[in-house]
């Protein structure tokens, strides 16, 4: 489901002025460094978003917020760091995978995203790209799916495992089409993105920011954007819905989170500093320039939009039965 535009770049959420009793609650914490765990390596974009926002919770809650890069499981590993914290001083950050999937395709996932934590804030979300090889004969997002429809089996497509928002964005394309495809999972975009421009896979539904390099080199071919509008990186390629396929938009996106535990008061506090962090001009440009789009919600807001990517993304899982890779 896609963001609701009045989620973008809101305001942040201040806390209101004359409440002595939880400021004065609040005001000794933190009482010592925070960590934020970050579910994957050093570098990738749930790393540099956490670390933004951790350089900011540095300057202005009076303690360092130490990164601290968890990976592993597709993001589980990490997540489930967070969600098992007790000590009060942990925060972290994650994606769709780890909060709205994984408990459909891991029934014995070790913790529980609704239960076990408190959404902060949405931080940004990123759009998708179709992505095909060069030397695949097709010109648009129709042709592609008609051909893979009329050879069933014959063509491939990468992703970064089960589950993940490239694998579930093609699988879904696919339902609707009819069409087959051999998936192919690799363990991160580099090495997919090596295959389809050596042309060992056919296609992939990729984060355009993992793919904008090779495609404007002509490496490979962008039938369409998942985003509800062109992104302006790559204003020539048609959104899914202009290519034909209504009501398909998809994002990659990236969300902070803390244990449940967390009082409310100081979720408001993170998730306001969060959206300050993020949209200060510096973070704001590099986050655009790479193809991501802030997004500036409030904890309810998070929650909400997590619950509707649950149930969106579980019910495809459930109905096409995708399980993990073992």
């Amino acid at each position: 489901m896609p963001i609701p535009r009045r989620l973008l770049l809101a305001a942040p959420a201040l806390p209101a002025a004359g409440r002595a009793s939880p400021a004065a609650a609040q005001a000794s914490w933190p009482e010592r460094p925070l960590r934020l765990i970050v579910p994957f390596p050093g570098g990738s974009t749930p790393d540099i978003a956490g670390r933004t926002v951790a350089t900011h919770f540095s300057q202005v809650l009076g303690q360092p917020c130490v990164v601290e890069n968890r990976p592993g499981a597709g993001g589980n590993i990490g997540t489930e760091a967070v969600a098992k914290a007790a000590d009060g001083h942990t925060l972290g950050v994650s994606i769709n995978g780890p909060l709205t999937t994984a408990p459909a395709l891991y029934p014995n996932l070790p913790y529980d995203p609704v239960r076990d934590l408190a959404p902060v804030s949405l931080l940004m979300r990123g759009a998708q790209l179709l992505v095909v090889r060069a030397g695949l004969p097709v010109g648009s997002l129709g042709e592609f799916l008609a051909r893979v429809k009329a050879e069933p089996g014959r063509y491939s497509f990468g992703s970064v495992g089960s589950g993940s928002g490239g694998h579930l964005a093609m699988m879904d394309l696919l339902a609707r089409a009819g069409g087959e495809m051999l998936h192919v999972p690799y363990r991160g975009f580099p090495p997919a993105v090596i295959d389809l421009v050596a042309g060992r896979i056919d296609a992939m539904v990729i984060i355009a920011a993992g793919i904008l390099p090779q495609l404007r080199e002509g490496q490979v071919r962008a039938l369409a954007a998942t985003a509800e509008a062109r992104i302006p990186q790559a204003p020539d390629v048609p959104t899914l819905a202009e290519a034909g396929i209504a009501d398909a938009a998809s994002y990659a996106w990236i969300g902070l989170i803390a244990p449940a535990s967390t009082p409310g008061e100081r979720v408001a506090r993170l998730s306001a500093e969060a959206q300050r962090a993020l949209t200060a001009p510096e973070a704001r440009a590099a986050l655009e320039a790479a193809a991501f789009e802030l997004v500036a919600s409030g904890p309810e807001g998070m929650r909400a939009f997590m619950a509707a990517e649950a149930a969106r993304w579980g019910g495809l899982i459930r109905r096409l039965g995708i399980r993990a890779e073992a």
